[in-house]
């Protein structure tokens, strides 16, 4: 803290040369960069308050987007032989698969497919 201290009281002084004045402004540039840093980091101001707020890309396009969060279960012991679900968001039976994937597919370049659950075949 010396440092900092002498720095500044001689930087503030009539004799202060150019290299002074340089380094008190250097420190001055790096307490307000990580000054800035921190607020943004904890409080959402700043350029990192775009990443938070993002709403474009979204992998859930329109199913049930009043909820928080869009969960379902299936017992073990319904799925019978086979359950198709969807892994692409964008099926009309969500969340059971009905071949949106391909579309999706074709439209973004994408490799999507469905999680396919079933039993073993027995020998």
């Amino acid at each position: 803290m010396d440092f900092v201290s002498n720095i500044v009281s001689r930087s503030l002084s009539s004799d202060a040369s150019g290299r002074d004045w340089a380094c008190a402004a250097s420190l001055g540039v790096a307490a307000l960069g990580i000054s800035y840093f921190i607020v943004a980091k904890v409080s959402e101001f700043g350029f990192l308050c775009a990443k938070k707020k993002s709403k474009g890309n979204w992998v859930n396009p329109e199913i049930r987007k009043e909820d928080s969060k869009v969960v379902d279960s299936c017992d073990i012991e319904d799925i019978g032989e086979k359950k198709v679900f969807c892994r692409c968001w964008r099926s009309a039976l969500f969340p059971y698969c009905d071949g949106t994937h391909n579309k999706h597919n074709l439209e973004t370049g994408d490799n999507v497919g469905p999680l396919i659950v079933g039993r073993k075949k027995s020998n």
